[in-house]
Formats: C-alpha cells, sequence, structure tokens
C-alpha cells in the first residue's frame, strides 16, 4: 500500500466514533470480494434515499448466491415519480422496509473489510455514505473496484481511443447474459460476472 494511503487509512481510524466497526480496515479475507447494487429514491446523489440494497459474496472465483444481502429500505422521504418506471418500487411496496440504520448495520456486518465491486460503484457509495458518515464519523474505508474502468482499460488503445461504457455493450462484448435490469440483486449478479470475466478469463478483441 502507498504511504498516503497507509496515513489515510489511519487517519480515518481515528475518526472512527464506534469502536466496534474498526473490524473495516482489518486485512480482506483472502480472493473474497463483495459485489453491490442500490435501488434509490431519486438520481440525485445528494438527496436519494436508499429503497433497496442488494450485494453477492464472491469468494475464491466464485459468486456465492447463498452468501447474499437483500434489504428493503424504508425511506423518510417520497419517491421521485419518475424513478418508479426504473425500478418499480412505490410508495407503498417500501413502506414495510427496515429503518436505514438497521439496514446499514446489517450491510457493515456483510461486508466486513471486503473490496466492494461495483458498476458507477461511485453513485451507489454516495449514497450509502450519507447514511453512514453521521453515526460511524467516516466514509466506508473498503477498496473499491469499478468494472467499467477496468473494462476501459483492457479496451482502450491508441487505435481505439473511445470505448463503450454502456453495460449492454460491455456484456455484449464478453458475451455476458443480461439479466433483468434496476433490478438490485441482478445487477449485483451482473457486476460479479463482469468483474470474473474481466479478472480470469480471456477478454474477446
Amino acid at each position: 500500500m502507498f504511504p498516503w494511503k497507509q496515513w489515510h487509512r489511519r487517519r480515518q481510524l481515528r475518526k472512527l466514533k464506534l469502536v466496534q466497526y474498526a473490524c473495516l480496515f482489518n486485512e480482506a479475507p483472502a480472493g473474497e470480494y463483495v459485489c453491490l447494487d442500490c435501488e434509490t429514491s431519486s438520481l440525485d446523489p445528494k438527496n436519494a434515499e436508499l429503497l433497496y440494497l442488494a450485494a453477492v459474496r464472491i469468494v475464491e472465483k466464485r459468486v456465492v448466491l447463498s452468501k447474499r444481502l437483500e434489504l428493503m429500505i424504508r425511506p423518510e422521504g417520497n419517491i421521485d415519480p419518475s424513478t418508479i418506471p426504473i425500478h418499480g418500487l412505490r410508495q407503498q411496496d417500501v413502506s414495510a422496509g427496515m429503518p436505514p440504520a438497521e439496514a446499514m448495520r446489517n450491510f457493515l456486518e456483510f461486508i466486513g473489510p471486503r473490496p466492494l465491486i461495483g458498476y458507477y460503484l461511485e453513485f451507489d457509495l454516495a449514497v450509502i455514505n450519507r447514511y453512514i458518515r453521521p453515526w460511524l464519523g467516516i466514509a466506508l474505508p473498503n477498496r473499491t473496484i469499478e468494472v467499467s474502468g477496468l473494462y476501459y482499460d483492457k479496451k482502450v488503445s491508441a487505435y481505439r481511443p473511445e470505448v463503450d461504457l454502456a453495460l449492454n455493450a460491455i456484456l455484449e462484448q464478453l458475451d455476458l447474459p443480461r439479466w433483468p435490469r434496476h433490478n438490485a440483486l441482478c445487477d449485483a449478479l451482473t457486476t460479479a460476472a463482469i468483474w470474473l470475466k474481466l479478472t480470469y478469463s480471456k477478454m474477446p478483441c
């Protein structure tokens, strides 16, 4: 780890409000990762609330579906009507969801110190960290892996400077199946398949 990253992690650990979550700074179990996806009440990360969060573990090059997390979360505000056709979640659908604080405790217990993998993960983490930072004192310290960035690095060249990072384009190029979109569990599984293909298989030209 680079010295500045070590300094940043030590600084985060000092700012941690709840000592029971110091385990987030431990070494991740060898060969284990977590792929995640969220459905939210709007597309603005500064205001969006979590509605549904799903995560699956990768262990030794395999997606372990039995080790998955699915959380329905009750928002405090209203769902932006323009997002309902995207994720299909209405106010009445999530009214019986768990409180956000309980959901975040379950999420932290599930991920532990494992690296987090996602497709446009920055948005999901921006929303999650808005929940976590006030009571934990820090944002998630986990290493993050963005599959669209990995794909770009493998495809870009001087002869091919433009790379289509749309999910359907990535799946087509990698010869991967398309599962239903905007279903958090399916999207997490899709992300896992992309990461495994990019990391362990020969990528099609």
